[in-house]
């Protein structure tokens, strides 16, 4: 397996991704792109990475914020997430520069992709269902619900899958609630799966660092979240 740090670019702000593929593979493999929690891109987007390449696709880890920048405070992962989110369209272009990156690479079927993502990237992953990025499917682990920009009915064709905390703080009800009426009104084809007695950041071991009680890894969840996401990649990635 090959790893290496890709850089692609959004309008004036170089981003710098983490590239993961099996380089003794031939012929195009699917492309999968993960987009990281909110401290940006760190050790457990590149992990996912280097897992799916494992399994046979081409996956790139992306940079939310520009130079492949990472921290281990929450605060400041708040005060960098703010202002990206609170943008629709800046956020959404800050995603398809990395899609579009991926499509681009020789190792890729430009036809068979999709996006995974964690916390704010799981966010990510479904900001470019909604906005009908050319992709076979998306994956939400603990991602926020929310958007300012509901998705449009025939617009989202990807299909989505979230996996979500059930105890999770960060998600209220009513975005939970929000998050289903929009997609079955835009006539999305959607699953959420929702895990008992686990709180935000559930796939990641060293989430506990934090220090915050509503963020903590669960074994559990994350190894059955994972597996969920396979059988949805043998799903929409069937010949």
């Amino acid at each position: 397996m090959k790893t290496e740090n890709l850089e692609y670019r959004d309008g004036d702000v170089t981003l710098k991704g983490y590239l993961a593929y099996d380089d003794q593979t031939a012929h195009k493999m699917p492309g999968v792109l993960v987009m990281p929690e909110a401290f940006g891109l760190g050790v457990n987007a590149k992990n996912r990475a280097a897992r799916l390449a494992a399994l046979g696709y081409v996956a790139l880890a992306g940079d939310p914020y520009g130079d492949g920048f990472e921290t281990a405070d929450l605060q400041e992962a708040i005060k960098l997430a703010t202002p990206l989110m609170a943008d629709p369209v800046k956020f959404r272009a800050r995603g398809r520069a990395a899609l579009d990156k991926l499509a681009s690479l020789p190792q890729v079927d430009a036809s068979r992709l999709a996006v995974i993502g964690y916390c704010m990237g799981g966010t990510f992953s479904l900001e470019l269902a909604r906005d009908g990025a050319p992709v076979k499917g998306v994956v939400s682990f603990h991602g926020g619900l929310g958007t300012q920009a509901p998705a449009e009915a025939g617009k989202t064709t990807a299909k989505i899958l979230v996996c979500h905390g059930a105890e999770d703080p960060f998600i209220p009800a009513e975005q939970f609630t929000g998050f289903t009426e929009e997609m079955t009104k835009a006539g999305a084809d959607w699953q959420l799966i929702s895990y008992g007695g686990t709180v935000h950041s559930f796939t990641n071991p060293n989430a506990a660092s934090v220090g915050n009680p509503g963020i903590a890894y669960n074994k559990s969840a994350d190894e059955r979240s994972w597996q969920a996401m396979r059988n949805f990649f043998d799903e929409i990635f069937a010949a």
